[in-house]
């Protein structure tokens, strides 16, 4: 019987330690993560966060090893998110990962955080040849693959989707990541106020979306009809770029990931802009759909078995690193 490669991805971006086990079947075998709460109106903070992580890491990679039925020893790789992300919490992953191959003597294979994003995703919707767009807290991109990299058509030239929401949610007083209290909070209203719409070629800027969001709250507007229009603002400027992707390109699959896809209205309207160019459209699983283990095991397990490993000395990581700068072998 033919033995099936397996592997450990470790994730430790920013407010998630995640560490997933999977095979090269597509079984996701565990994925057992811990996140990181930062206080009430507050965003995360790199250093505890990074002390999070620190202190859940072994109990986390522990509980993944268990839960898979796999032992330590009989993995054939081990990788980690390095980047882009906070430092601190990238360097906690990146050293745990470094220590685990040296002891088990295994190969280690850095994987970008936005492309495990990506192939998680493409695994789930079983597509090949996709519009992709990226919506996180850390990303906000629409990309192709293209010449064995993916390539970014567009891209926010200051704050991410996953950034407007929250910051707007800290300043309601919530704790980030708030998208998900946002989106409730939306639904309460059908008020639409005017916010600064802003698409500059195929990029997007939606920082003046925030800063007109708090003047409005400052003057005490129903923060109900804020957080609707700020939705409707910020989500139909990336209809309109993902869309001019798919015309341009005419690609037939539109494949939506990153922590923001769960949100139901962004899916709804980007299911109209694929209706309209007749292209099959996939959000990734509200499981998956966030920072997690398994889109590093994968996106690892996928390098590994075209040879994408490095020295356990030259795994340093990237706090920025854009995603087309990365080859892709296993896609050409």
């Amino acid at each position: 019987m033919t033995k099936l490669v397996k592997g450990l991805g470790i994730e430790s971006t920013a407010h998630t330690f995640g560490a997933s086990i999977v095979n090269e079947s597509g079984k996701i075998l565990s994925d057992i993560r811990s996140i990181y709460v930062p206080p009430a109106g507050s965003g995360i903070h790199p250093r505890e966060a990074s002390r999070h992580h620190t202190d859940v890491a072994a109990s986390v990679i522990k509980q993944a090893l268990t839960e898979s039925k796999i032992s330590k020893n009989d993995l054939d790789f081990i990788s980690f998110s390095a980047g882009p992300g906070l430092g601190p919490c990238l360097r906690v992953g990146a050293v745990i990962a470094r220590t685990l191959c040296h002891y088990l003597d295994k190969p280690i294979v850095p994987v970008n955080h936005a492309i495990g994003h990506i192939e998680i995703a493409a695994f789930e919707a079983k597509f090949f040849d996709p519009i992709v767009l990226l919506v996180s807290g850390g990303h906000t991109l629409v990309s192709a693959f293209s010449n064995g990299r993916w390539r970014i058509f567009g891209e926010t030239l200051d704050l991410t989707i996953g950034q407007l929401l929250d910051q707007f949610g800290r300043k309601l007083g919530l704790s980030s990541p708030s998208g998900k209290k946002i989106e409730e909070i939306s639904l309460k209203s059908k008020k639409y106020l005017s916010l600064p719409y802003t698409v500059k070629g195929n990029n997007v800027s939606l920082s003046g979306v925030i800063t007109a969001a708090k003047r409005l709250l400052d003057n005490k507007a129903n923060p109900n009809d804020i957080a609707y229009s700020i939705q409707e603002t910020g989500f139909a400027m990336l209809c309109e770029v993902t869309e001019r992707a798919l015309a341009f390109s005419e690609k037939k699959e539109l494949l939506i990931s990153g922590g923001v896809a769960a949100n139901k209205r962004l899916i709804q309207m980007l299911t109209k802009v694929a209706e309209r160019h007749n292209s099959k459209i996939y959000a990734i699983s509200k499981r998956y759909s966030g920072d997690c283990g398994a889109q590093i095991a994968w996106t690892g397990l996928l390098a590994f078995k075209k040879g994408c490993k490095v020295k356990i000395e030259k795994s340093t990581i990237r706090q920025s690193w854009r995603i087309d700068t990365v080859d892709i072998p296993w896609r050409n």
